[in-house]
């Protein structure tokens, strides 16, 4: 059975992708759509979606209701659980600590991010192999030769 890397995208690369449609994270969105990718989520990353499209961002009119409704069709729920003692990265930014803590737990291969909060934790999430990394970055790392 292959082994299909796991990414968690923090709300702003979700907006891009499916509100915005931003050209940069067109390659990430294939790939999720692919199966080359799975995308790890959990219910407090929807919440924190809906409230941010529920305060208007742009884009279409129905933007809103698509960019959720993608979500629902691509992202794989998993509960969200404390982590364990010594796995613990504080995020300056509190709305932002369940993107790490869950990509800690997860030992997910990628975190996707533009926010410096937690790029800032890139060398400390390596501990666990997590790459937090902006989408260009993810960009030239996926598509290297292994």
């Amino acid at each position: 059975m292959q082994n299909i890397p796991s990414a968690v995208l923090d709300t702003n690369v979700v907006l891009d992708w499916m509100v915005f449609d931003n050209p940069v994270v067109r390659p990430l969105a294939e790939a999720i759509r692919a199966g080359r990718v799975q995308w790890l989520a959990c219910q407090r990353m929807r919440d924190e979606l809906a409230h941010v499209l529920g305060r208007g961002v742009g884009g279409p009119p129905d933007a809103g209701s698509q960019a959720l409704s993608c979500w629902d069709a691509h992202a794989q729920l998993r509960p969200l659980h404390a982590p364990g003692a010594g796995e613990r990265l504080h995020c300056t930014d509190a709305d932002d600590q369940v993107f790490i803590d869950f990509a800690v737990v997860f030992r997910v291969r990628w975190l996707l991010t533009r926010d410096r909060a937690l790029l800032k934790l890139a060398k400390r999430a390596r501990r666990w192999d997590v790459d937090v990394v902006t989408p260009e970055r993810w960009i030239q790392a996926f598509a290297a030769p292994a």
